[in-house]
């Protein structure tokens, strides 16, 4: 019987490496402007900044509360500035103990809040254009009414959604590529 015997030929092994040098399951840096960056502080103070300035402006006219589009502004403007600062001091956290916060469910909860915050935000500040287009240029009353107020409010709204969008897209992108 002439059968076949296995050979058998040493293989070499890889080289030792050391596990901390080169960690397995490494993901790439974290973007700046996500949750637990600076850049991410910075957005979210950005955020209450401009969305305190729009409450301020508007809460400082007597005749706001006349118009549903100027109350609709003023509540997403206060839960922007809640939701923005209450994310500003988990940001603060994050960096002083230096930890991560990229956890699926804490993603999550950042990227739905994020996205009804700038939703009612935008929607806010849009119905809100809308009125101080039609008080001032339609109706020409703005000698009796606060244009400037309201104007400088509704800026101060969009500018807010402007620093909400990169957070909650950066949010769902990082949610998206798990």
């Amino acid at each position: 019987m002439f059968s076949s015997r296995p050979a058998v030929h040493p293989v070499e092994a890889p080289p030792m490496t050391d596990a901390a040098e080169n960690p397995q399951g490494v993901r790439m840096k974290d973007l700046p402007g996500m949750p637990g960056t600076r850049g991410g502080l910075l957005l979210r103070l950005a955020q209450f900044v401009f969305a305190v300035a729009a409450l301020a402006v508007m809460a400082s006219t007597s005749d706001f509360a006349s118009v549903t589009a100027f109350c609709y502004l003023v509540a997403a403007v206060i839960l922007q500035s809640i939701w923005s600062f209450s994310l500003a001091i988990v940001d603060i956290y994050a960096l002083l103990v230096k930890r991560c916060l990229r956890n699926t469910r804490i993603l999550s909860l950042f990227t739905i809040g994020d996205g009804i915050t700038s939703t009612l935000t935008f929607a806010a500040a849009c119905a809100s254009a809308g009125i101080t287009v039609l008080i001032g240029n339609d109706l020409n009353i703005c000698a009796e009414n606060h244009c400037a107020s309201f104007e400088t409010a509704t800026a101060m709204a969009f500018i807010s959604w402007f620093a909400v969008s990169p957070s909650f897209l950066l949010n769902f992108w990082s949610l998206a590529s798990r």
